[in-house]
C-alpha cells in the first residue's frame, strides 16, 4: 500500500477537527524518516490533544495502524508517526517558535509561505 491513503486520512481527520494552516510536505527522495510530513496547528493545549487522539483513533480504525505519539499530555507539540506521514500538530506560538515548515520545505515554497 501506499502513503497517499494514509495522507488523506490524516488531513481529513485535522480538517474534520478544525485544525488550522494544514501544511502537506513531500519528503520522498529527501528523507528516509517517512513520505510526507503534516503540520497542523490547534488553537489550545486542549484541541491539539484530541486531535491528535482522534487521529489515532481513526488510523487504527481505518487502517489497523497503531501510531506512536509523544507529546499528548502537555498538549503543546503533539508528534504522531504513522510509519509512512509523520504528523506534527501544535498550538501556534510553538509552532512559530520550531518553524519546521523552513527546515522541510522546498526553498520556492518557504519563500512564499513566509512573505
Amino acid at each position: 500500500m501506499t502513503s497517499e491513503p494514509f495522507l488523506t486520512a490524516v488531513v481529513n481527520s485535522l480538517e474534520d477537527d478544525k485544525a488550522e494552516d494544514i501544511v502537506q510536505i513531500d519528503l520522498r527522495g529527501r528523507s528516509e524518516m517517512g513520505d510526507w510530513m503534516v503540520i497542523a496547528s490547534g488553537r489550545s493545549t486542549r484541541q491539539v490533544s484530541a486531535m491528535s487522539e482522534k487521529l489515532a483513533d481513526r488510523l487504527k480504525q481505518e487502517f489497523g495502524l497503531i501510531c506512536k505519539m509523544e507529546g499528548k499530555e502537555t498538549g503543546d507539540w503533539v508528534l504522531i508517526d504513522t510509519g509512512d506521514v509523520i504528523v506534527h500538530i501544535f498550538r501556534p506560538e510553538v509552532r512559530e517558535f520550531y518553524q519546521l515548515e523552513k527546515m522541510w520545505m522546498p526553498p520556492e515554497a518557504v519563500a512564499a509561505k513566509f512573505r
